[in-house]
């Protein structure tokens, strides 16, 4: 392996390099509207039970509804859906049904009374484990109480975002199966 040369880099650009996962479709509900958002500051942070930590802004029409009801939906859009994910995330579902505006399904969830995306590849049906950092970060802690996926492809291609409009979509896999040590756990 080789060194890099480096140089200084302006911290407040960093999300650039360290995003946590693709970007996500938050799907809410509440008093009977639905809303979608787009997501990227999202992470796993719990096997078992299966959490996910996200920070969803305060002034986001989104935000009141996931903390009134306390459950949402997480759905993972694949690569042909990155025009319409980035709409999503340029409008405001206080002023726009989304899932009408970019002709999207909503399924019923099992759950939660968020709705299910049917044309995003996973759908993960959560509820509101842990708010106590809401009110000062913005910080929700999510159970995923039920999981969709859909049966291929096995690995989607998801889309990550790199600030500024720029993306990037999942790349080849590598396969280190031979090296994983299930009893460290």
């Amino acid at each position: 392996m080789a060194a890099y040369r480096k140089q200084d880099f302006p911290v407040s650009q960093i999300r650039r390099l360290i995003e946590p996962g693709p970007i996500v479709l938050v799907s809410s509900r509440w008093k009977e509207k639905a809303n979608i958002m787009t997501m990227g500051w999202h992470c796993v942070m719990e096997f078992s039970p299966s959490l996910i930590g996200c920070v969803i802004a305060g002034g986001n029409h989104s935000f009141g509804m996931v903390r009134r009801s306390r459950e949402c939906v997480i759905n993972i859009p694949e690569v042909a859906m990155a025009e319409t994910v980035t709409r999503i995330g340029n409008c405001s579902g206080a002023t726009v049904d989304k899932f009408t505006a970019f002709g999207l399904t909503a399924v019923a969830a099992e759950q939660v009374g968020a709705p299910l995306i049917a044309e995003c590849h996973t759908s993960l049906e959560c509820r509101l484990f842990d708010m106590a950092l809401v009110r000062k970060y913005n910080f929700f802690i999510w159970e995923v109480v039920k999981a969709h996926v859909a049966r291929t492809p096995k690995v989607p291609r998801t889309i990550h975002y790199r600030g500024e409009g720029a993306f990037t979509v999942s790349g080849e896999n590598l396969n280190l199966k031979r090296l994983f040590r299930p009893d460290y756990l």
